[in-house]
């Protein structure tokens, strides 16, 4: 226990203004650190009518043609959106309300929930490590949910009511969702389900709510940073019907329309990994509007902290060997921590097929840094576009050292060495 708790106190942020105060204050100005020039964004393009929708009530009825539809949607999508899926409206409109109405709150009692020194959950912004660093166009509220014992009794105990327990119950429900879809993916791709029911079945869950106010430049900020989710499974909610998320596919940017009373449903980087490549982890933003604000609330759902992360063995043979490495969930957990908003599957675990170069990750004050030894150039933690990795302790001949911290490590004073692919964006 005191493991997982630690680990769950990895990959704080350093405090910024709140976004939603600043278009409040100053609706015709944008301050510089929020102004994007460091992406070269693809074309928008509205060719595609939606996302795949995929139907749980015909999951659950046995349809074999909704199933193969999922299997589809994964493996070419990553993405899709879920309706019928069974979580009652009433706990639905209770958390949109409870939801907006925190971030409703006077800004003093959001600051009386803000993130603690090192410690992701509370109010404010995710992975801000540097004074030098361009910000996202949104505020969020984070929470561990689940299992109990890892939640932030700081932050969790002081939850005002009705949230708190709006929070608990919305958490619980989705829980048993992405069990549900979890369970259907496995049995799509043939999987041994008992071996997935036991890998997830007590798996850590958290929660990430945003706030995106309406942006009087938005084609020059970003609401959230192009990534894919280092967790098994996202369930996203819409609070409102704003559109601002946008997935990559073929090279270009593709607007997501969200359907009323359903779920934005994508698959992480563990399950890429789990699938063996089969099932995409795509990369995605969030973008804003100058007219509305959009909120929406993320849950992520990951696997168990004691659980190994790699490839199922059920669906591992001669003609489909594994394409990651495996790694404990501890590790990867400490990893995800330390290299934000990247493809973190990719950092690390690396496909065994393709050749690496030597690296590590250290961090100071202002940054946190990736070398790649293999060209002797540093990239900048935002900078990276994609990196293929595994977390492992190399031998320090190839890495160039940067200014140790503590916070970088926590086994002690050891740096944290990746053997790493790359495959940057300068």
């Amino acid at each position: 226990m005191m493991e997982g708790n630690n680990l769950a106190r990895l990959g704080g942020s350093l405090p910024v203004p709140s976004v939603q105060e600043l278009a409040k204050g100053s609706p015709g100005n944008v301050p510089l650190c929020y102004l994007r020039d460091d992406q070269q964004l693809p074309i928008m393009i509205k060719s595609y009518d939606n996302i795949p929708i995929i139907n749980m009530e015909n999951l659950i009825l046995g349809d074999e043609f909704e199933l193969k539809k999922l299997d589809s949607a994964c493996r070419e999508w990553g993405f899709f959106q879920l309706i019928n899926h069974g979580v009652s409206d009433s706990v639905i409109d209770k958390v949109k309300k409870d939801t907006q109405d925190f971030f409703n709150l006077p800004l003093e009692d959001k600051k009386k929930l803000k993130q603690m020194d090192g410690d992701m959950d509370g109010y404010g912004q995710a992975f801000v490590v540097s004074e030098d660093q361009k910000l996202d166009w949104a505020d969020m509220f984070f929470l561990t949910t689940n299992p109990p014992y890892l939640r932030k009794q700081h932050i969790f105990s002081h939850l005002p009511q009705p949230f708190r327990g709006t929070v608990e119950l919305y958490a619980d429900e989705l829980k048993i969702l992405a069990l549900k879809i979890i369970d259907f993916l496995a049995k799509a791709m043939s999987m041994d389900e008992e071996y997935i029911r036991e890998q997830f079945g007590e798996a850590m869950q958290s929660m990430r709510m945003n706030y995106y106010p309406p942006c009087p430049q938005p084609d020059k900020v970003i609401g959230l940073t192009p990534h894919s989710d280092a967790v098994a499974l996202t369930i996203l909610l819409q609070l409102n019907q704003m559109e601002g998320l946008q997935i990559k596919k073929d090279g270009m940017w593709i607007p997501i329309s969200p359907l009323l009373d359903a779920f934005i449903i994508n698959i992480g980087d563990i399950l890429e990994i789990v699938t063996n490549g089969a099932y995409r982890s795509i990369e995605h933003r969030a973008m804003v509007n100058s007219e509305k604000e959009r909120l929406s609330i993320a849950t992520f759902y990951n696997i168990k902290l004691d659980g190994q992360i790699g490839p199922a063995p059920s669906i591992i043979s001669a003609k489909n060997p594994a394409k990651f490495r495996s790694i404990g969930a501890a590790d990867y957990v400490r990893a995800m921590t330390l290299v934000p908003l990247i493809v973190v599957k990719d950092v690390v675990l690396f496909p065994i097929t393709r050749s690496n170069a030597s690296c590590t990750i250290r961090s100071d004050s202002a940054s946190n840094a990736l070398v790649a030894s293999s060209n002797k150039r540093i990239f900048g933690s935002f900078s990276i576009a994609l990196a293929i990795a595994i977390l492992c302790f190399c031998p320090p001949d190839n890495c160039i050292p940067l200014s140790p911290t503590d916070l970088s490590n926590p086994r002690g004073n050891e740096d944290i060495k990746l053997c790493a692919f790359a495959d940057f964006a300068a």
